[in-house]
């Protein structure tokens, strides 16, 4: 199809209209990249994707993601004028309560937003992962004769984006494993929120790029309709092996004279200039203004997006007919899984045995891994380590894009917010691995997981003191709790190779947000002082009573992971009156019912004691005013992992003392 100028350049300058009366009616936004970048989303929503506005998961659609989300209303305004399922009206109440328009890009909130975007850099992350999902895609399920997946990843991006580390990350990996089928445009406009960008960088991004493996193409009027669609087109058909990159020097808050170009046109400063940047953009009195002419050729365009949608429906259809193994494959992407079938496929351990739960997690991964071909796995450089690497299969890489190991590099922060990406796409199973010291990196993409309602696992070992000589550096004594109080964000910490398996069918049953495996370096005993499916199914629940008492009820011992054998030792020095409750999972136990939380937690036993090689606060809900918690409120020290727990007081002798005190 022809590019039409004139109906575009009508349609960037309404969706700036847009733009300007919903940050000025609610007084709240951010006018420059709508304003700026008006032209690029013209093009892309009014010409160059592949998308169909009334299927807005469309299998092969071209996935648009705006990292720069403090725009919101520029990806409001196109998909509302695309057709998608957004009245005039959502646009109006852009930032109001409960709108469909919220103050930032919110997956699940609003047709068409592919991500939840707003903290700078994510958003490329997020982008980067639905490229490698692109890339695994085409090889497990696209045949000579049907080619049912040949999208690409279009992102929008500004400076700050491209100033964060998290964004660098994932732009690397991106290079280095030549996703082609990613289009990054850089919005330059060569401004941050506080000052001109030239206050903070000075680099030649077109230069770093490349040295990186990335195609770069230089606009140098960003608001030229039909460079931009030549660019586009040039990145959509490029056969070289490497990601694009379209940098389009823009000016920001276009359209808007007394604040265009300057920092004052990031926000919401330009809107008391509303009704003057309306006349000047030729806009009528009437507000949140489209014209007819627009609204056709949107109607038109769309009708062209479902015809171009109908053709690929007919050869998914054909692939479908001549490729039952592959459909049943890709269908099972939508499978409920059922914990129960999980550990049914994971075999018993010796009673005897004594590993790291890191070791029972790969002995775990593998039988896990055989009954779910779109599980994937990753590490940051610690596979060695983490010990989750699908043995049998192969890496991804330039070479075998149905490889189902990722191998991200030291990138931890990179890592997440790409199996973000991922998780967002929905066809793959994500899960990646790095030390549990290290979830401080990844923490805000874990974040954005949890709010998302993503189901990434995350396989993060050296889960305590028990890392030894690595020292404090390396032992995370803050981090099980620091991660506890994200909401949603489900932390087990398994205390033996059999609570290590019900805590990874718990993380691959879970479909409505992510889990972390806390999983650690030195070997544990297997606690056989229940059955092993007791232990399984405990962690299922987030905790259970891993030994009953045997005499009239005096006291409850808590523990989580590796530090529970010290509350089972003591419970035997403590006599028969002594119950020992292991807490995989406090998000999983708070959903309890409160029978069952009772039934574990007696209420009218106040004698109670916890112990946990981390900081102590979180475990007072559990052991009331009256209980005790043994734990470490400082950073650790370097020695061999027994002698440090021995010197911090992670004993059995201390929650002895513990209980008799009491």
């Amino acid at each position: 199809m022809k590019l039409n100028t004139e109906i575009l350049a009508q349609a960037a300058n309404q969706a700036r209209g847009l733009a300007i009366d919903a940050v000025h009616k609610c007084s709240s936004g951010h006018l420059g990249l709508p304003l700026g970048a008006a032209e690029i989303g013209a093009v892309l929503y009014g010409h160059a994707l592949a998308h169909n506005p009334d299927e807005p998961r469309w299998l092969n659609r071209d996935r648009f993601v705006l990292s720069a989300g403090h725009g919101s209303m520029f990806l409001y305004s196109w998909l509302h004028l695309s057709g998608y399922d957004l009245s005039l009206d959502e646009v109006k109440n852009f930032r109001v309560l409960h709108s469909k328009t919220p103050g930032h890009p919110e997956f699940h909130e609003t047709p068409g937003v592919e991500c939840t975007t707003g903290p700078l850099g994510q958003g490329i992350g997020n982008a980067v992962g639905f490229a490698l999902s692109g890339k695994m895609a085409e090889a497990r399920f696209n045949t000579a004769e049907h080619a049912i997946f040949d999208h690409h990843v279009v992102c929008l991006a500004g400076d700050g984006c491209m100033q964060e580390g998290v964004a660098m990350e994932a732009i690397a990996f991106a290079g280095h494993q030549g996703l082609d089928n990613l289009i990054l445009i850089y919005d330059a406009n060569d401004v941050t929120l506080d000052a001109m960008a030239d206050k903070t960088q000075s680099e030649n991004v077109a230069v770093r790029f490349k040295s990186i493996g990335w195609d770069v193409q230089t606009l140098a009027d960003g608001h030229d309709l039909a460079a931009i669609s030549k660019a586009v087109n040039k990145a959509k058909k490029t056969k070289t092996g490497k990601p694009q990159l379209i940098i389009a020097k823009t000016v920001i808050g276009k359209g808007i004279p007394e604040v265009q170009g300057t920092s004052k046109g990031h926000g919401e400063g330009g809107a008391k200039f509303s009704e003057g940047a309306r006349k000047g953009l030729g806009l009528p009195e009437e507000h949140f203004y489209v014209s007819p002419e627009v609204r056709e050729y949107f109607k038109a365009h769309k009708t062209r997006l479902k015809r171009a949608y109908g053709k690929w429906r007919k050869t998914y259809e054909a692939w479908r007919a001549a490729n039952p193994d592959k459909a049943a494959l890709l269908d099972s992407r939508n499978d409920k899984l059922n914990a129960a079938d999980l550990l049914a496929k994971i075999p018993a351990f010796a009673a005897d045995a004594k590993l790291a739960t890191r070791a029972a997690g790969k002995d775990v991964l593998q039988p896990v891994a055989a009954a779910l071909p779109l599980l994937i796995s990753g590490s940051a450089d610690l596979h060695g380590s983490t010990l989750n690497y699908i043995a049998s299969d192969k890496d991804f890489d330039k070479a075998n894009r149905a490889g189902r190991n990722l191998r991200y590099g030291i990138r931890e922060h990179g890592m997440a917010a790409i199996n973000n990406g991922v998780a967002y796409d929905g066809i793959f199973r994500t899960s990646c691995a790095t030390f549990l010291v290290f979830a401080d990196y990844s923490r805000p993409s874990m974040r954005l997981a949890a709010l998302s309602q993503l189901p990434v696992i995350y396989i993060y070992t050296h889960d305590s003191i028990g890392v030894g000589e690595d020292g404090p550096t390396h032992q995370p004594v803050e981090t099980v709790t620091g991660l506890r109080v994200i909401p949603n964000l489900d932390v087990i910490r398994p205390a033996d190779p059999e609570e290590t398996a019900g805590a990874f069918a718990a993380a691959l049953e879970r479909a409505d947000g992510p889990t972390l495996l806390a999983l650690s370096r030195q070997a544990v005993p297997m606690l056989n002082e229940v059955p092993a499916a007791e232990r399984r199914n405990g962690v299922l629940k987030g905790a259970y009573i891993a030994v009953k008492e045997t005499a009239p009820l005096t006291h409850i011992l808590l523990s989580a992971g590796s530090e529970l054998q010290w509350a089972v030792a003591a419970a035997k020095q403590l006599g028969g009156g002594v119950r020992v409750v292991s807490v995989p999972s406090f998000l999983r136990f708070d959903a309890q019912s409160k029978d069952y939380k009772e039934s574990v937690l007696p209420s009218s036993c106040r004698k109670r004691v916890a112990i946990e090689a981390g900081v102590t606060g979180l475990w007072s809900k559990y052991v009331g005013l009256d209980g005790k918690v043994i734990g470490i409120d400082r950073f650790g020290l370097s020695a061999p992992g027994n002698v440090a727990m021995k010197e911090l007081g992670i004993t059995t002798e201390a929650v002895v003392a513990a209980a008799k005190s009491l």
